[in-house]
């Protein structure tokens, strides 16, 4: 089992810092908390951590999350986003808390996802192109030191190694620029 930093977001889901959460749980509260029937009964998959940020967006939360090599976030207006941190591609999934349907198709083996963006972070900033125009923008108010952060921790995780077997197929729109 991976060892959490204390000022890492707890696993939860809470969204808190797991200092502030779980952190200060006894070993016996959070083995009752693991084998809660709560928990068991929706595995956590990509589509369904897409679905809950939709439905913060749709709230209009502000807030992101990290799950592996994902890092998903909402603004106050109701959009919503997923980025992958290795290769650095994003899906809008929520616009104005308004789903956006995301083509996700997940098996226990692997997930595909039908990226329609790529992503730098440039002067603090999140900048974002899209594959099918090349048309870039700035995404005003996006949380670029939340995920410089996750992404710092993504590089220490894993070796350059690991990392590369995160993508086994180009999808065909990048191969050509490749």
């Amino acid at each position: 089992m991976a060892k959490i930093g204390r000022n890492e977001k707890c696993p939860c889901g809470s969204g808190k810092k797991f200092k502030n959460c779980c952190g200060r749980k006894t070993p016996a509260q959070m083995q009752q908390t693991a084998r809660s029937p709560k928990d068991k009964a929706v595995p956590l998959t990509l589509m369904s951590a897409v679905e809950q940020i939709q439905r913060d967006a749709f709230e209009k939360k502000i807030l992101s999350r990290e799950m592996g090599v994902f890092f998903f976030f909402t603004n106050n207006v109701g959009d919503a986003w997923l980025l992958e941190m290795t290769d650095q591609d994003g899906i809008q999934v929520a616009e104005g808390g308004q789903t956006i349907e995301a083509t996700i198709e997940e098996n226990p083996e692997t997930i595909e996802v039908n990226w329609t963006h790529s992503y730098t972070i440039e002067d603090r900033q999140l900048q974002l192109t899209s594959w099918k125009d090349k048309k870039s923008f700035i995404l005003e108010g996006a949380p670029t030191s939340e995920l410089n952060a996750a992404m710092r921790r993504i590089r220490k995780r894993f070796t350059p190694e690991q990392l590369e077997l995160v993508h086994v197929n180009v999808p065909e729109e990048k191969s050509a620029e490749v």
